[in-house]
């Protein structure tokens, strides 16, 4: 039986994951899938650098020839992350014929077309179900479970950093820069937690599922996007009082041609199925025309989770070769769908304010929305002897620009002191 060789871009987490599984099940996966599959180089940027998984000194280099020129490596696994060098490096294992694995959310994002033409044309695979969710195999149910489907809602939590300090927050009553802290302490966040928090993360990952899924391109820069910098532990108390759970949500909509797709704080009915996903846990939430509602759950990333999904990808890629079976990143034929832009949504929201206590406040609110078009549909006024008071409003679904709208106004009366946010809310 020919041993397939691989090759590693990068030797960091997720890479050292993916050796370790491929070490330890070497025989397993002979055994079940006939198909023996050897790591043959890894590229690094120190040979001489101490690593927490032992691997013998011949296998590595720190020239990227060594592998992409490499007549007997057919396999390249990048695990470098970024775009440069990682997308110049890709295309050269492409045009030297070797099938490529990776995980890299931000290079398929933003590069898919360039790539995808780069293999196509050398007549080789390329992978990339570790780039979304991790050990969750999403990518596989939407191009091949789900096919029978026009899928018109997607909703995840896709970003295990955000939902382990906000499980924290709701759980501990503590605010964001605490928990954010203690999260860099345990390694949950990085030291530079910008592309987590801000939601840069998550909307990588959903330009890709929202691109699959809808069979159209949707741009990260046609993602809207929040990050969780702003809430707070009185956000997420309130919202637990009125029936709902605070979570770091990636949606896409579509509706006929139109699709929205965002990133940002939502508020969830306790009842949700997202709403009971804890900590550093992934979940996606999709609702196709034939299946109905399904939720899939996991581990979305981390060492082993992720270099499970890029030891599937190699597996596949195996046993595929020859006949690579392309599923089109998006349909550059369906020239109809269109990006619908964040004036033309449809949210609930959840508005909580601190307003001066006096008699005629609440009246006086609830005449902006109502200029606006706005529509209440839950109020919690609290009183505690003093000046001021919180006052929280969760509206029916209003349009944003009336909100928008009626939310400056709100800020010019002279009795609300501060509008401390706006959170809106999915069902």
């Amino acid at each position: 039986m020919n041993v397939v060789k691989v090759g590693f871009l990068g030797f960091g987490n997720v890479g050292s994951g993916a050796y370790k599984i491929l070490k330890e099940k070497r025989q397993e996966i002979f055994h079940r899938e006939k198909i023996n599959i050897e790591v043959a180089k890894i590229l690094v940027r120190d040979i001489h650098k101490k690593r927490s998984v032992p691997v013998q000194p011949y296998l590595l280099t720190d020239d990227i020839e060594d592998i992409v020129n490499n007549p007997d490596i057919s396999i390249v696994a990048e695990f470098m992350g970024g775009v440069e060098p990682a997308r110049k490096y890709i295309l050269s294992a492409l045009e030297n014929k070797k099938t490529v694995v990776t995980a890299n959310k931000e290079l398929i994002a933003k590069h898919w077309p360039e790539l995808e033409k780069a293999a196509q044309k050398n007549g080789v695979g390329l992978y990339y179900e570790a780039s979304v969710a991790g050990g969750i195999p999403i990518i596989k149910v939407v191009n091949e479970s789900l096919q029978a489907n026009d899928i018109h809602e997607i909703m995840g939590i896709i970003n295990g950093t955000t939902n382990y300090i906000l499980t924290k927050m709701s759980e501990e009553g503590r605010d964001y820069a605490q928990v954010l802290k203690e999260a860099q302490k345990l390694g949950y966040a990085e030291p530079d937690p910008t592309a987590d928090v801000e939601g840069i993360d998550a909307m990588y990952k959903l330009s890709i599922l929202a691109s699959i899924a809808f069979h159209a391109k949707v741009p990260v820069d046609f993602i809207y996007r929040e990050g969780i910098t702003s809430i707070t532990a009185e956000d997420i108390e309130y919202g637990k009082e009125l029936g709902y759970a605070l979570k770091l949500l990636a949606i896409a909509k579509r509706e006929g041609d139109a699709i929205q797709a965002r990133v940002h704080p939502t508020f969830i009915p306790l009842n949700h199925p997202l709403s009971a996903v804890r900590e550093s846990y992934n979940a996606i939430f999709i609702k196709g025309d034939a299946v109905g509602n399904m939720m899939l759950y996991g581990r979305g990333a981390g060492d082993m989770p992720t270099g499970s999904a890029i030891v599937s990808d190699i597996i596949t890629a195996c046993q595929q070769k020859g006949a690579y079976r392309y599923t089109t990143f998006y349909n550059e034929n369906h020239p109809s769908a269109y990006i619908c832009y964040l004036s033309n949504w449809t949210s609930e929201f959840f508005i909580r304010m601190t307003v001066r206590d006096k008699p005629g406040v609440l009246a006086k609110i609830a005449g902006v929305f109502g200029k606006y078009g706005v529509s209440i549909a839950s109020v919690i006024q609290k009183g505690y002897g003093g000046d001021t008071a919180p006052l929280i409003f969760v509206t029916h679904p209003a349009g944003e620009l009336s909100m928008k709208s009626a939310i400056e106004d709100i800020k010019k009366e002279e009795d609300v002191l501060r509008v401390e946010n706006v959170i809106r809310v999915e069902r």
